[in-house]
Formats: structure tokens, C-alpha cells, sequence
């Protein structure tokens, strides 16, 4: 059986790192600060007094400290609807494996971890953005395509 665990503050630094491998990062980029951010805002809402952000992991086998895979979530308070009458819906995002850690089923012990999570925070309705390669494993689990577009406005914040 494997063992996902609540992450904690201290995750912070191997949640982004697994962001990264995730985003396609590489460790030699240029970038802008995000890591930082990313690891204040995890530092902060995973330590809130009710926290409405979750991140479940599984740690590397090897003792080493690192992180095998993780998953992580944040609960939206929306206006009720007939399927979500309290309005909570949840949101997952970040669920990423170490590449040397792969098809061992961390990543899906981390999502049903976090499904867990939202249905014991009374979380109606869960949505999250799939790659065609993680697709199978969110079908699994229930979760169906929409005929809702997904839309983006960027915004400036000069």
C-alpha cells in the first residue's frame, strides 16, 4: 500500500521543485521569481488556521527526503447550484511525478488522498485540467470531460 501523506509547510521547496518537472522547467532557466512566490504562498496557506489549500505527497523510497509525487488542491467557495447546493468546489492542480519515480501509482495515491480531502471539507464538485497523458488516471477516479469551454484572460498587473 502506498502511503500519502498530508504535505506541510516544510514541503515547500519539493512541491515547487515537482512544479517544475511538471511545467518543463529546467534548472539552467531564466526565471522570474515564481519558485519563491510559489513557496511563500504554499508556506502560507498550508499552514492556515482552516486551510482551504491541501497538498498530499509520497516521499521518495530512498530515504533521501525528496518527494516521489504529490497533489495538490484548493477550495473555491461559489454561489450554490442544483449538483453543488453549498457552492464549495474544488481545484486540482500540481500533481506531478519525480520522472525516476513513475508508474508506481504515487500519482494516484496522491489524487484520491486529495479527493478525500474535498469530500471532507463538503466539496461538491471537483474540476481540474488534464493532459491527454494523465487523462486515464482522472477518468478512473470519475472525473468526465465537460462541454464547457475553458477560457483565459491574462491580465496586466502594471
Amino acid at each position: 500500500m502506498i502511503n500519502a501523506r498530508r504535505a506541510t509547510v516544510d514541503d515547500a521547496v519539493e512541491l515547487v521543485r515537482l512544479r517544475e518537472v511538471l511545467m518543463g522547467v529546467r534548472s539552467d532557466e531564466n526565471t522570474t521569481g515564481w519558485q519563491e512566490s510559489s513557496r511563500q504562498i504554499l508556506r502560507r496557506r498550508l499552514a492556515g488556521p482552516a486551510p482551504t489549500m491541501a497538498g498530499f505527497v509520497v516521499d521518495q523510497p530512498d530515504g533521501t527526503g525528496r518527494l516521489a509525487a504529490c497533489a495538490v488542491g484548493i477550495i473555491e467557495e461559489r454561489l450554490g447550484a442544483p449538483r453543488n447546493p453549498q457552492g464549495l468546489t474544488g481545484y486540482v492542480f500540481n500533481v506531478a511525478t519525480d520522472p525516476a519515480q513513475r508508474r508506481r501509482g504515487y500519482a494516484r495515491a496522491c489524487t484520491v488522498a486529495l479527493l478525500d480531502w474535498f469530500r471532507s471539507e463538503g466539496v461538491g464538485a471537483v474540476d481540474l485540467r488534464a493532459t491527454a497523458e494523465a487523462e486515464p488516471l482522472y477518468a478512473s477516479l470519475g472525473f468526465a470531460r465537460v462541454t464547457d469551454p475553458s477560457m483565459r484572460a491574462n491580465l496586466s498587473l502594471n
